[in-house]
């Protein structure tokens, strides 16, 4: 396993070893012991979710302003772009965005801290997108941030508009959001 940091030190890209030949492959997507040897993080994973969507859903930028979850992000199926943007006001990095194409041919998941905003743009015809959390969704504690906020600029790959839920059609700014501290 080799593990990056992105742009943004927090958020880190994590590239399995794969064993392959012709029959298939095999790899860890997730070691405990490996992942707290290589990071320094010290979390426990308490639920994994599982979602497929279409070509050009964007879902995002979510996240919970009390039980912040942290998540271990990949895909299995199709390829996404995925993003993680910084809403500690404290940090060095609060506001800026770390973008990255995961899919299921290049086997990469990203760490996206609690702490940080999430989302991802589908870009095959269909996706299926893992993550393991750090906390228990918490409906009552989520917040969503405008997909296209000016103030964040992310440069999603759009091929046409995005489809959106209602939720994330609504999504308010970073600068009325509630952040962390």
């Amino acid at each position: 396993m080799k593990i990056t940091a992105t742009a943004i030190p927090d958020v880190l890209l994590v590239e399995p070893t794969v064993f392959g030949d012709d029959r298939g492959f095999f790899y860890e997507s997730y070691n405990e012991r490996k992942w707290q040897e290589l990071t320094g993080i010290q979390t426990r994973f308490v639920q994994d979710n599982h979602s497929r969507s279409s070509k050009n859903v964007l879902r995002g930028i979510h996240y919970q302003i009390q039980q912040p979850q942290g998540k271990l992000v990949r895909v299995v199926i199709g390829e996404v772009f995925d993003v993680a943007v910084d809403l500690r006001q404290s940090s060095p990095t609060f506001g800026q965005w770390v973008g990255e194409h995961l899919s299921a041919e290049n086997k990469k998941s990203l760490w996206v801290p609690e702490g940080f905003g999430h989302g991802f743009l589908v870009l095959s015809e269909v996706a299926e997108f893992l993550y393991r959390t750090t906390d228990f969704y918490a409906p009552e504690h989520e917040r969503c941030i405008a997909w296209n906020d000016p103030d964040i600029g992310i440069d999603w790959p759009l091929d046409g508009d995005p489809l959106l839920s209602e939720k994330d059609k609504n999504g308010g700014s970073l600068s009325t959001a509630e952040c962390y501290i």
